[in-house]
């Protein structure tokens, strides 16, 4: 996906065009993933109303680097996760932080840099999400045997979500945790921990069926160290893999 590596540093200086007609200098130094990531959440959300160049909305032009309101990077920012009163430009629920990137993108495009991500469909991927991903099985509305995800475009980034689909081991969500219990009756019970306490335990198994066991009556109990959710590497390409992750950033909730 044109990954330069996290460590490489793109320092991104710009001269932006403010309405009263003067230029002020704004630099600030990014990672190279930084301004793939604010492609990607440009992409996935920006882009509905912007266009993919940026130039859909009459007298604004974002891949310009020149700006009818805001000079800085923090001014930008503030656009962004706020919105323009009076104007169709809306609040967003972006954090600082992935505003910051968007704001380092347009930079970097501005300034002639090559940014190359694979652009995803949001259309796609939610055909890919219900379907050939499988992703609905675990995640639909309702189940508990999985993280909701109904605001997830609001709590990771792209690159977090690229990272959990193909390997969802590398971060465990704490509230998911996955056991498996043997009773003294070699009698084997897998699910999700609901709750424990030194001398009990109830599970959520995978018919979602609660069970509760005395500590005592268990042969085993064991914390499962690995997701039950499994990789896409090798199912999914990475174009169908960037069609998911932009269909996931468009679901924020009602935050």
């Amino acid at each position: 996906m044109g990954v330069r590596g996290a460590s490489l540093s793109v320092c991104l200086a710009a001269l932006v065009l403010v309405s009263g007609g003067g230029t002020l200098s704004a630099q600030h130094s990014y990672t190279r993933t930084e301004v793939e990531n604010g492609a990607r959440l440009y992409q996935g959300s920006c882009a509905t109303c912007h266009g993919p160049t940026g130039d859909t909305v009459r007298g604004v032009a974002l891949l310009s680097g020149q700006f009818r309101r805001g000079s800085t990077d923090e001014e930008l920012v503030r656009i962004i996760v706020s919105g323009i009163p009076g104007t169709a430009m809306p609040p967003n629920n972006y954090s600082d932080l992935e505003a910051g990137m968007i704001v380092a993108y347009l930079r970097g495009v501005a300034s002639g840099d090559s940014v190359v991500v694979a652009s995803g469909d949001k259309a796609r991927g939610k055909a890919l999400f219900d379907g050939k991903g499988k992703c609905a099985t675990c995640h639909s509305e309702g189940s508990r045997m999985a993280p909701s995800l109904s605001d997830v475009g609001a709590l990771r980034r792209p690159l977090e979500l690229e990272q959990s689909i193909l390997d969802p081991n590398a971060d465990l969500n704490p509230d998911f945790r996955f056991v498996r219990a043997v009773t003294k009756s070699g009698t084997v019970v897998t699910g999700r921990l609901l709750n424990q306490s030194t001398f009990s335990v109830q599970i959520l198994d995978s018919a979602e069926q609660l069970r509760a066991f005395d500590k005592s009556s268990l042969r085993e109990f064991a914390i499962v160290k690995t997701s039950p959710m499994p990789s896409s590497r090798g199912t999914l390409d990475a174009q169908e893999i960037a069609d998911i992750v932009t269909y996931l950033m468009s679901l924020r909730g009602q935050r």
